[in-house]
């Protein structure tokens, strides 16, 4: 299967990034194809690249216990390897994302990012302040259901934050590039419909977080939705990628004065006040990133062939 156009293709003018990936040779079976390809490569790849990167973390360590043992303590956070290993693993649909997009479909990674193309890094870094902002205010408002029980930071914890800043945000990006950038695009071009492609990646994306209570599924799926939402919205990935930055180092960054990393990795149920706090965090942030957009002029559907 050629790609289109030796890897020149770019979208017609006027659409909006959810069905951005239409255009000559992108038929419906290249593009579904594509998708299938990538989400193989995340349920094969992504676990056995993880668990290689276990194995170099217990070698270097001079492999004083069982592989078996550090493994199973890596896998459950327990040792901040473990952290780095799973988002440095996840980081890697960055490349896959990539490697799909440009070599199925001919595209430029730009195209990826946002209808422009390529980063709005001011409309971001505004998005990300507004993030620590919103979510947290949503996650304080939150403990009159119960006030964690805040204490003495856990052992090692310098580590495990230094681990935790420099891998979250690799991770939290590679995660938005593959669920809201290339899968969604995907299947909302496939189909021609922007909603299916916003609710299809939502479902995929709450169900490969694993075992969950279905308070946390309906948690984990608003969250693709809003996410998807804002790509419609704002016509690029920059605020959902803010929002998924900001909730993930505030979680296992609160989780190391709460009971510890381990302890918030193996939460697999919330009850529904929690989840419904959370939901109208996301929501809210996604009313102002959507307001801000208007007022950066962010550009929603793709430019004119003239004008690129």
């Amino acid at each position: 299967m050629k790609p289109p156009d030796r890897f020149r293709s770019q979208p017609p003018g006027g659409l909006t990034y959810p069905v951005s990936l239409r255009g000559p040779g992108q038929e419906p079976f290249r593009l579904l194809f594509g998708a299938a390809i990538a989400v193989s490569a995340f349920v094969l790849v992504v676990p056995l690249l993880a668990q290689g990167l276990m194995a170099l973390g217990w070698w270097s360590l001079g492999g004083g216990q069982s592989f078996e043992a550090y493994a199973a303590a890596a896998s459950a956070y327990e040792i901040p390897e473990g952290l780095a290993a799973t988002h440095l693993a996840l980081a890697s649909l960055l490349l896959v994302a990539w490697l799909v997009f440009r070599f199925m479909h001919g595209r430029e990674s730009q195209w990826l990012v946002s209808v422009q193309p390529g980063w709005r890094t001011r409309y971001l870094v505004v998005c990300l302040g507004v993030a620590v902002v919103v979510l947290n205010a949503a996650l304080w408002a939150s403990f009159v259901l119960g006030m964690p029980n805040f204490g003495p930071a856990q052992p090692g914890w310098p580590a495990f934050l230094v681990v935790l800043v420099v891998t979250s945000p690799l991770q939290a990006i590679a995660e938005e590039v593959f669920f809201r950038g290339y899968l969604l695009q995907a299947i909302g071009s496939a189909t021609g419909r922007a909603w299916l492609g916003i609710v299809g990646t939502a479902l995929l994306f709450a169900l490969f977080h694993g075992t969950q209570n279905p308070a946390l599924f309906v948690h984990r799926f608003a969250f693709g939705l809003v996410a998807g939402w804002l790509v419609l919205r704002t016509g690029g990935l920059e605020a959902g990628i803010a929002a998924h930055i900001v909730n993930n180092l505030f979680a296992f960054g609160y989780a190391l004065f709460t009971g510890g990393v381990a302890a918030t990795k193996a939460i697999s149920e919330i009850t529904w006040s929690k989840a419904a706090f959370d939901i109208a965090g996301f929501a809210l942030f996604a009313l102002v990133a959507v307001w801000l957009g208007s007022r950066f002029n962010l550009a929603t559907t793709t430019p004119p062939a003239h004008l690129r």
